[in-house]
C-alpha cells in the first residue's frame, strides 16, 4: 500500500513539473521586460508613457535577449507618412541592415509610401516579400494589431487579423534577386537562406518627420 501511494505521489509530482514547464514556456511576457528592463535604447530618444512607446528620432530600441522560435504580439499606430519596422533575427546590432529580417510598418494610405514598391508596403518582409493583401493597415491615428511568428526559417506576419506575409527563408538563396525575379535592394546583400535564425528583436523609431507609436508588446517562446 505504501509503495502504491509512493508511486502515485511520484507520478503526480512529475505531472505537475511537466505541466509547469510546458505552461511557463507558453506564457507571454513583455518584449522589453518590465519598464524596459530588458531593452537597449537611448533614453533621450525613446519614451514610455502610459504604456505607449514612442521615439523622437530615427533610432532603434533592441531587446537584450536573443530570441529563436517565438511569437511576437504588438499594436502600433502610424502618423501620416510613417515608415518603421519590426526587426527580428538581428545577429549584429552594429550592422543590423545586412544581418536581420525587417517586417515593414508603413502608412500605405500616404502618397509617399502608397506608390512605392510592393515590398515596402505594411506587413511586407522588407525588400524581399510583398504582403498578399495591401492597405490592410489602418489610417494614421488608428491602432493596428500585428503578430509575427518565427519558427526557424519560417516567418508569418498577421496584420489586423489577416495573414499578409508567409516566408520560407530557405528559398531566398540569392542576395540580389528574389525567387520571383524581382531585385533585392543592394543594401540587403545577405541571402536570407544564410541568415542565423536567432537574434535580437528591435523597433525602428521616428523616420523622417513621421512618428510611430507602439503598445502591448508581448512575446512568448515556441
Amino acid at each position: 500500500m505504501k509503495t502504491t501511494i509512493s508511486m502515485l505521489t511520484t507520478a503526480v509530482c512529475l505531472s505537475v513539473l511537466l505541466f509547469s514547464s510546458c505552461s511557463s514556456k507558453e506564457q507571454w511576457k513583455p518584449l522589453f521586460g518590465e519598464n524596459l528592463s530588458d531593452a537597449t535604447f537611448d533614453p533621450a530618444v525613446w519614451i514610455l508613457e502610459d504604456g505607449v512607446l514612442s521615439a523622437v528620432e530615427d533610432d532603434f530600441i533592441w531587446t537584450k535577449t536573443e530570441y529563436e522560435n517565438f511569437e511576437l504580439d504588438l499594436e502600433f499606430k502610424t502618423d501620416e507618412g510613417t515608415n518603421s519596422g519590426v526587426i527580428v533575427y538581428c545577429s549584429d546590432l552594429s550592422n543590423w541592415v545586412a544581418n536581420s529580417v525587417e517586417v515593414q510598418i508603413a502608412d500605405d494610405h500616404s502618397e509617399v509610401w502608397g506608390l512605392e514598391n510592393s515590398y515596402q508596403k505594411c506587413g511586407a518582409i522588407y525588400g524581399h516579400l510583398p504582403p498578399v493583401e495591401q492597405k490592410i493597415v489602418n489610417k494614421p491615428g488608428e491602432w493596428n494589431s500585428m503578430r509575427v511568428t518565427c519558427r526557424g526559417q519560417h516567418i508569418v506576419v498577421v496584420l489586423n487579423g489577416f495573414e499578409v506575409s508567409n516566408m520560407d527563408m530557405s528559398q531566398w538563396t540569392s542576395g540580389t534577386e528574389n525567387p520571383d525575379g524581382t531585385a533585392i535592394p543592394p543594401w540587403l546583400p545577405t541571402p536570407f537562406a544564410e541568415l542565423p535564425t536567432k537574434g535580437y528583436i528591435g523597433l525602428q523609431g521616428k523616420h523622417g518627420q513621421a512618428l510611430i507609436w507602439f503598445r502591448n508588446l508581448n512575446i512568448r517562446d515556441l
